[in-house]
């Protein structure tokens, strides 16, 4: 089988290094192409990057010449790790030259046209793409996947939508370093200390909106959100990897603690059976005991793209609560990209 070639855009950060490490051994892609700004343009993969994770860079990928972002790339895909501030202008001027683009930047996520994809979840959204194709004028498009917390945050929700309607929702994060990229939170601000309010409050901004569209629906060429209210707040603390949240829920229906356990145990997503290299099964751990989820211990559970929920138990002031971990540089970044391609090269969409 011939693999697709794909370019990796912002390859030098701490995403665009992800992406690389998934892609090592894929089945149906190949990296073909690494990009960045202008600093790492024209040096070799290896001497422009600061390699940061437990595996040694791909050798086939270490002695790439580093190009800049911009048309022309030898590539049938891209996926883009680029900082948001860049990524807007950039991606819309390479789909607009007709590449695929999954983005793993906030510049896009909330365009009206713009799928933002969990494949578990809502993959009719990609439905948004033809009208987007016409808009840019292009047979290229953007495709986006949530923010690092958001995407966890929705798998225990869409659950419990689906069988009792969720109400409202609130959710205190506990969220990584990796999250702020590297170098990110300089070491005497985060050593003994939580920093609150991420972003100045944006953060919180995007969970509670991006999870609106995920829910929703795609109807009548328009994204409808998911009719139910959530209200976020963020926190950075002293772990590498893993997002860490604390959530309550008040249900539409009335619902048993065991029936609500069920709801996340039995979980199935539309993809199930498509059989894509990096989609975990199942996709929701729940577990019982009342220390776990815990980031050292279940991050990397199905390979870093499942998510961990528990203990579930009724709430005083909602209906009931639990905690949500999921690996924030896999699940939550590099790895939502490569799972967005996988589902689109099924579809035909890449081809």
């Amino acid at each position: 089988m011939k693999k697709l070639k794909v370019g990796i855009l912002g390859a030098t950060g701490t995403v665009g290094q992800r992406m690389i490490q998934l892609l090592e051994r894929h089945p149906w892609f190949e990296v073909s192409a690494v990009a960045a700004s202008d600093n790492s343009a024209g040096k070799n993969y290896a001497q422009a990057t600061r390699w940061m994770l437990e595996t040694p860079i791909p050798e086939s990928v270490a002695k790439m010449t580093v190009q800049p972002c911009q048309p022309g790339l030898d590539c049938e895909l891209m996926l883009s790790g680029l900082p948001s501030a860049i990524a807007e202008e950039t991606e819309l001027q390479l789909a607009k030259a007709g590449m695929p683009v999954l983005s793993n930047a906030s510049s896009h996520r909330m365009k009206a046209d713009v799928p933002l994809l969990v494949p578990e979840i809502n993959p009719d959204h990609l439905d948004a793409l033809e009208l987007q194709k016409k808009r840019i004028g292009s047979r290229g498009f953007i495709v986006t996947n949530p923010n690092c917390s958001a995407i966890g945050l929705v798998f225990p929700l869409a659950a419990l939508d689906r069988r009792f309607k969720v109400e409202a929702v609130h959710v205190v994060t506990m969220q990584a370093l990796s999250g702020a990229g590297y170098p990110g939170v300089a070491s005497l601000d985060i050593i003994d200390n939580v920093l609150p309010s991420i972003d100045m409050g944006g953060e919180d901004r995007k969970i509670e909106t991006e999870s609106l569209k995920i829910l929703g629906k795609w109807r009548e060429n328009r994204f409808v959100d998911a009719p139910m209210r959530i209200s976020a707040m963020t926190h950075r603390v002293n772990v590498r990897d893993g997002h860490l949240e604390a959530v309550s829920v008040k249900l539409g229906t009335a619902a048993s603690l065991q029936e609500v356990e069920s709801a996340l145990r039995d979980f199935g997503s539309p993809i199930d059976e498509l059989q894509l290299p990096s989609a975990p099964r199942p996709v929701i751990h729940l577990e019982s005991h009342v220390q776990r989820p815990q980031p050292r211990l279940d991050r990397d559970r199905g390979q870093g793209m499942a998510v961990v929920v528990g203990p579930v138990s009724p709430c005083a002031v909602l209906d009931y609560k639990f905690r949500v971990l999921s690996h924030n540089t896999i699940r939550g970044a590099a790895g939502a990209a490569v799972l967005n391609a996988e589902l689109m090269y099924r579809k035909g969409l890449l081809a």
